[in-house]
């Protein structure tokens, strides 16, 4: 698989995060198999799909929580978690701060 395609992967995961798009989609995407797409996706970003997808989804909803007034049980719903209270509790394993506390602290300039 050349380097290209697995860029392609990668950019399709993040212009799709909002669809929680699984490997098999990934996969045929570029026309590979899953079982190929997942070794050769975590040989080039050094971590598993579901990990990539996880990051990029908490990425977009740290984006959002800046570049909106949504509320944030709106964006959960958005990228897939079930309630606020398990994307708090992603989103503070990567951040250190809850969903809240990260849109407060990043607009008052504590960030």
């Amino acid at each position: 698989m050349s380097i290209q395609t697995k860029e392609k992967m990668v950019m399709w995961v993040k212009h799709n995060v909002e669809q929680s798009p699984s490997l098999e989609e990934m996969a045929d995407y570029v026309g590979y198999s899953a079982f190929h797409c997942s070794r050769e996706f975590k040989e080039f970003t050094g971590m598993t799909y579901k990990k990539y997808l996880a990051n990029c989804k908490l990425e977009a909803i740290a984006n959002d929580l800046v570049a909106t007034s949504e509320r944030i049980i709106d964006i959960a719903y958005r990228y897939g978690y079930s309630s606020s209270e398990v994307l708090s509790r992603a989103f503070r394993v990567v951040y250190l701060k809850s969903p809240r506390e990260y849109r407060e602290h990043y607009r008052s300039g504590q960030l």
